[in-house]
């Protein structure tokens, strides 16, 4: 992108000194139209409709990325919404696991204390 600005700018600053150095007057015909006027602003118009062509030929691409951005985003939004989610499903599993843990170590406390013998009198 930057080699295409400093392209660019390279570009205009030939024009201007191309147009600064030939303004004589002179007469540019396109299909039925013909234009009288100096070199210089004849030239400028030319590489300011050329600039502007391009411009409207490269909209439709910027139009489809953009949009297409913005999909991505939508979706990635929407993956971390679900990853936040699972997150707090396997918390939620976590501590329901502990708490079966827990009262799998007081069933075993139970019993152990049950199998010990037991003094007779």
């Amino acid at each position: 992108m930057i080699t295409f600005i400093l392209l660019g700018l390279l570009l205009g600053a030939i024009v201007i000194i191309f147009a600064l150095q030939n303004s004589i007057t002179i007469t540019v015909s396109f299909l039925a139209w013909q234009f009288t006027g100096p070199l210089t602003f004849i030239l400028l118009a030319a590489v300011a409709s050329g600039l502007l062509i391009s411009s409207f030929l490269s909209l439709p691409d910027y139009i489809r990325q953009a949009l297409r951005i913005s999909r991505l985003k939508d979706k990635t939004v929407k993956l971390q919404e679900t990853v936040v989610e699972k997150e707090i499903e396997v918390e939620k599993e976590k501590i329901r696991v502990e708490e079966e843990k827990s009262k799998l170590d007081a069933t075993n406390a139970y019993i152990d204390d049950l199998e010990k013998p037991t003094p007779k009198v």
